[in-house]
């Protein structure tokens, strides 16, 4: 036998290293043929619910980093929940119509104004539905769990239909209705845009000051020689201008400039601003007049044959231009509304495609309107009109999409009221939870400001409109059309609508004052995509009865308050009077390490793929953890090794407590709590604390503080501590001794509490260690979170620690002087003197433990405060201490210096305690000694 066979050295076949891209695999099959996520929904039936509904993400192309901070962070929730008392099943989804997927078949180079309808739509479905399955692979290899093999999609018929039902219901409050009104136009993909589908871009425009002749002033301008100075950054739309909005509050003058024949009306607060830009080095103020006496006054358009009507508006300003604006209804939202409300026609002589029509004039027809600009300055020029052409540089609408600007171009429409019932929307946003808090107020603020919902689309890839027409062009929307529709849709999908005719998508016998013939045309639009995904909470909670409606939580990135966030809002208020969601938490976008937004063009992307196959779905899942999501989110793959670095130590600490439980039997050795040495008990509180942290994070969704809290434990309290001074009782002491099956305890609960806390952000490497735990579940997914225990004194107990760990820096700080000064080589090198007061000294006496074992020195003597040498290290609490070199030999078997090694004649190179151990437990050593 050799002196090491006396040890009790830990042993375990829970590998250093977790080769996770290879073996993550393995257990997701393990999990899939045992059908995991099943058995945890059949162990939580019959439990309360909580429900996270899944924002589709868009069917198209590889997952992303936000992907997968998403998706992941959802995962962490859904799990801990299935663990700790909650039925939460997890349906992922996936919306699957829109312009993206049209435009991946155009360029593949199908045309769709070549293609029959129904041949197009098929070849969207079937692409589509090769998106869904390549993101699904790689959501699944993220290790996330769910009802993969029955999600919900946008294209499915039971979600069309009932999406087709919201539609009807909001029908039947009047919310819907037709007009033309400036919509967000994107030429570029010839169809109306909603909010959520632009972004902005700083561009440069051109901005125009120009003159417009006073030809009726109403008695309060004189109609010699006086123009009106208006202003515009849209030079492309003065042909279809048809007005001059003012405030009826500013005072307007009328300048004369010194070496002009012609006078100027403009706001008098811009005067001196104005007439600087203009070089007027000398002016006179003729007079000066309120805004409302202005009202009606007719100026003459600039090179069209129209009079142009003065109007009063409140979206007039005085930080720039001239305080009268240029006036276009067909071409702005504010336009609209003051043009609406003095009968100006909603006049538009743009097409589709961003090209001027005819009805512009010969000088504009068949020019893009980027380039009328120039036009229309030059005749301004021409006619000595133009004031002052200046560039400014703003923040423009773009489509998401192409890329491209967007123009604000008035079109027929459907449009779904949000006006009428904004309060009732406002007052459901009282009734949810958000995280952050900020999220209330920029969700609120959306909805006070955003106008009526533009749901048509002018595309072919959707759910379409259920609407008909009678022969007199009067839309046809009732309960019975749209009920059977919504039926049709359910037993057909909605691709029978382009199939069928009018008539045979109507109820039978249906009949209308509007048709006396009973001929009916229908709708070609289709539906605006987030009214498909703003519908889920019909099509899929209320539609599944193992869900719930409201959701419990919608969780997004923060671009959502202008997107599903607020389209699920409006249609639910709609609907049922009630928010879809009692919580909401938002996350912010990931940007590279440099804190530019990733993109495949500037090639600063990491593809979720890229690490796992490096590093492991593990390694993602930690970093999940390791960021604030509440704000932009920087990645970069030092990132990720910084993230491996902590794996590597949560693994090994816990392979370290595996090796040193492999002999103990949970049913056969713990020892309770009330039994166990001192320090064991702290560490039990201790753990019992974390345990109760820890799922409180859980519970706020705080997985930063969850990761911090998580290492801090890790490295501080058990790898920097506990597990320090723990190998002299391990491995030291005898097999079956009270002091270490005391200490076994701890770490065998340990081991099993932080196994089962990190099963929803570590779910590979929790499965991989718990056979090696003596648990009766098959798997930790199928075990319940970890209880806080009720431990009797905890609160004493961790004050007086609390108070020795204050000791304990002390003393390390003087080993480590000691260190450096060559005194001693490592701790266990060590006679420590400790000098101390009462105070002190009566809580080492109460701790009831081998303080000079849990300093991990070999010999402590502790003695009054008083008789502490000068030379003493000195702290200001209560402590001084000296450190010497020990006396004595090395035990060869605890590696201590004592001076009672050799002390039992038989084994001569051990300490007493060491001595005793073997001698008790390998009685033949004594006779027959050890091998070298």
């Amino acid at each position: 036998m050799r002196v090491k066979d006396t040890l009790n050295l830990g042993k375990t076949k829970f590998k250093m290293r977790g080769n996770l891209p290879v073996k993550e695999v393995e257990r997701q099959k393990a999990w899939e043929d045992n059908h995991v996520y099943q058995m945890r929904q059949k162990l939580n039936e019959g439990k309360p619910s909580f429900v996270l509904h899944d924002g589709p993400p868009y069917a198209n192309g590889d997952i992303h980093m936000g992907h997968a901070l998403n998706k992941i962070s959802k995962d962490f929730i859904v799990r801990y929940k299935s663990m700790n008392g909650f039925r939460a099943p997890y349906v992922p989804g996936w919306d699957t119509h829109g312009l993206p997927i049209e435009q991946k078949l155009t360029q593949a180079g199908y045309d769709r104004k070549k293609m029959d309808t129904n041949e197009f739509r098929k070849l969207c479905h079937d692409y589509a539905l090769k998106q869904v399955d390549r993101q699904r692979e790689g959501f699944k290899r993220l290790g996330v769990t769910g009802e993969w093999d029955n999600p919900y999609l946008t294209l499915k018929p039971e979600f069309e239909a009932a999406e087709i039902r919201v539609f009807g219901k909001m029908a039947e409050k009047g919310l819907i209705y037709r007009g033309k009104k400036p919509v967000i136009w994107s030429w570029s993909s010839e169809s109306a845009l909603a909010e959520a589908e632009v972004e902005y871009h700083d561009i440069e425009s051109p901005s125009a000051f120009y003159a417009e002749k006073v030809v009726d002033g109403k008695g309060v301008l004189d109609e010699d020689n006086t123009y009106m100075v208006v202003w515009t950054t849209t030079p492309w739309t003065i042909p279809a201008s048809m007005g001059i909005t003012i405030d009826a509050g500013f005072d307007y003058a009328v300048v004369k400039p010194a070496n002009d024949d012609r006078k100027f009306v403009l706001a008098a607060e811009l005067v001196e601003k104005d007439a600087e830009l203009f070089g007027w080095e000398d002016y006179e103020i003729v007079k000066t007049v309120r805004g409302q006496e202005l009202e009606g006054v007719l100026a003459q358009h600039p090179f069209m044959d129209r009079q142009l009507l003065t109007m009063l508006g409140d979206f007039v300003t005085i930080d720039t231009g001239t305080g009268l604006v240029h006036t276009a209804p067909g071409f702005g939202e504010d336009d609209y509304y003051v043009g609406k409300s003095y009968g100006l026609e909603i006049f538009v002589d743009v097409d589709a495609q961003g090209y001027l029509t005819k009805e512009a004039g010969p000088d504009f027809e068949g020019v893009f309107y980027d380039d009328a600009n120039e036009i229309s300055l030059n005749k301004l020029k021409e006619k000595n009109l133009l004031l002052k052409y200046q560039p400014i540089t703003h923040s423009y609408p773009f489509d998401w999409r192409t890329k491209k600007p967007v123009i604000y171009r008035a079109t027929d429409q459907w449009f779904a009221s949000v006006d009428k019932i904004r309060d009732d929307i406002l007052n459901a946003i009282e009734d949810v939870q958000f995280n952050p808090e900020w999220g209330k107020k920029r969700l609120y603020n959306m909805i006070k400001d955003r106008g009526d919902w533009v749901i048509s689309r002018q595309r072919v890839w959707g759910v379409p409109l259920p609407i008909f027409y009678g022969e007199d062009g009067t839309p046809i929307i009732t309960k019975e059309t749209t009920d059977h529709v919504a039926d049709l849709f359910a037993k057909h999908g909605s691709d029978i609508w382009f199939e069928k005719e009018a008539k045979d998508l109507l109820p039978e016998g249906f009949t209308s004052e509007h048709s006396p013939n009973g001929k009916f045309t229908k709708e070609n639009d289709i539906m605006d995509v987030w009214f498909d995904s703003g519908s889920s909470h019909q099509g899929v909670c209320a539609e599944r009865d193992y869900l719930t409606y409201p959701a419990d939580l919608y969780l997004e990135g923060s671009d959502q308050y202008r997107g599903w966030f607020n389209s699920s809002l409006i249609t639910s208020v709609a609907f049922s009077g009630k928010a879809p969601y009692k919580q909401l938490l938002s996350q912010g976008f990931t940007l590279d390490g440099e804190g530019h937004k990733m993109s495949k063009s500037l090639g600063n992307t990491i593809a979720p793929d890229e690490v796992i196959k490096k590093m492991g779905a593990e390694i993602v899942r930690l970093w999940v953890t390791s960021v604030d999501t509440s704000a932009d989110v920087r990645v970069s793959m030092e990132n990720f090794v910084k993230i491996s670095d902590s794996y590597k130590k949560i693994r090994n600490t816990m392979r370290y407590m595996l090796a040193n439980t492999s002999d103990f039997d949970p049913k056969e050795n713990s020892v309770d709590f009330a039994d166990m040495k001192s320090a064991d008990q702290y560490m039990m509180v201790k753990l019992n604390n974390f345990v109760k942290d820890i799922k409180a994070d859980y519970d706020n969704f705080d997985f930063l503080s969850l990761n911090r809290r998580l290492l801090s434990f890790i490295n501080a309290d058990l790898s920097a501590f506990y597990l320090d001074f723990a190998k002299d009782i391990l491995y030291i002491y005898a097999e079956d001794s009270a002091e270490r099956r005391s200490m076994q305890t701890v770490l065998y609960n340990a081991a099993v509490a932080i196994t089962k806390l990190i099963t929803p952000i570590l779910p590979h490497t929790a499965e991989e260690i718990w056979p090696f735990l003596s648990e009766k579940e098959e798997f930790v997914q199928l075990s319940e979170m970890p209880e806080q225990m009720d431990l009797p004194g905890a609160d004493e107990l961790s004050s007086n620690w609390h108070k020795f760990m204050e000791v304990r820096d002390d003393v390390l700080k003087a080993l480590e002087e000691a260190r450096n000064n060559k005194l001693i080589g490592k701790a266990s090198e060590a006679k420590l003197s400790l000098f101390v007061n009462d105070e002190v000294k009566s809580l080492l006496e109460n701790l009831h433990t081998n303080v000079g074992q849990i300093l991990m020195v070999s010999q402590l003597e502790v003695k009054d405060l008083a008789d502490a040498p000068s030379d003493a290290q000195s702290f200001n609490d209560g402590v001084s201490i000296v450190v010497e070199h020990a006396e004595g030999d090395t035990c060869e078997r605890c590696r201590l210096i004592s001076t009672d090694v050799g002390s039992d004649a038989d084994y001569p190179q051990f300490c007493a305690r060491c001595a005793k151990i073997v001698r008790d437990n390998f009685p033949e050593t004594a006779t027959e000694g050890f091998e070298e």
